[in-house]
């Protein structure tokens, strides 16, 4: 039960990586007007690395069943609590609650702690 548990954690947090990227690009980024455009970059490339940051805890949430350490899956869960954790304060103190993200990053958390 426990490892089925991090799988779902593990597959929620890829749907939030990808949905945090792609109304990134098709929202966010297609309506904001910043200038410079270089800092339009730099803004668009640092919301885009918090996705792949997001895809990266969510892949080793779903291999740290498979992984004959106890510890690698202790931290990798508490690398992932806190992660999307602070994502869902965040994104719900960003947004004042109005957007599903900070519960979608919520439901990970609690996923990944009843994995633990």
């Amino acid at each position: 039960m426990r490892d089925t548990l991090l799988y779902a954690a593990g597959v929620l947090g890829l749907v939030a990586a990808f949905v945090h990227a792609l109304l990134g690009e098709t929202r966010v980024f297609a309506r904001a007007r910043i200038e410079p455009e270089r800092l339009r970059l730099l803004i668009r490339l640092v919301w885009q690395i918090s996705a792949v940051g997001w895809a990266a805890l969510a892949v080793l949430l779903i291999a740290a069943p498979r992984m004959d350490s106890s510890a690698a899956r202790y931290w990798i869960v508490a690398a992932a609590i806190v992660v999307f954790g602070l994502a869902a304060i965040a994104n719900a103190w960003a947004t004042r609650g109005r957007f599903f993200g900070w519960i979608l990053l919520t439901i990970v958390v609690v996923l990944a702690a009843a994995g633990l």
